[in-house]
């Protein structure tokens, strides 16, 4: 409706949620077509999630596995033939995309599991 009322960018910005949505619970028809309006208010997905590490840009991926498995920026840009700073800017959209704010966070946030809460400590369940 957006879109074929001229508001080609609010469109734009609703259905690239909704593209995200309808793959992250797997409404494969849903994200086809949301994806197909997208395109036709001017967008042009790369990917179908926006967010988790459906996401992620194979490059950010390989960065991120790599800082997941304790190597140093440094180390990764070595690896990778590539900056420093690239590594920065890579690591900066993987936890954007992720949704965390550190490296330790990481491993969780590939493998798929909720990330803990922020200065919460994680400890097993106790039965009463």
């Amino acid at each position: 409706a957006h879109r074929r009322a001229g508001a080609r960018g609010t469109a734009r910005d609703l259905l690239r949620e909704s593209l995200d949505l309808a793959h992250g619970l797997g409404g494969n028809a849903l994200a086809s077509r949301a994806r197909d309006e997208l395109v036709a208010a001017g967008g042009r997905p790369r990917r179908d999630a926006i967010r988790g590490r459906d996401s992620l840009t194979p490059s950010e991926l390989r960065v991120a596995e790599l800082a997941a498995a304790s190597r140093t920026n440094r180390q990764i840009a070595q690896a990778l033939f590539v900056t420093q700073r690239t590594v920065e800017n890579h690591l900066t959209s993987t936890y954007a995309k992720l949704g965390i704010t550190a490296r330790p966070e990481l491993g969780a946030a590939l493998s798929g599991a909720p990330p803990a809460p922020s200065g919460a400590r994680r400890t097993a369940p106790t039965s009463r």
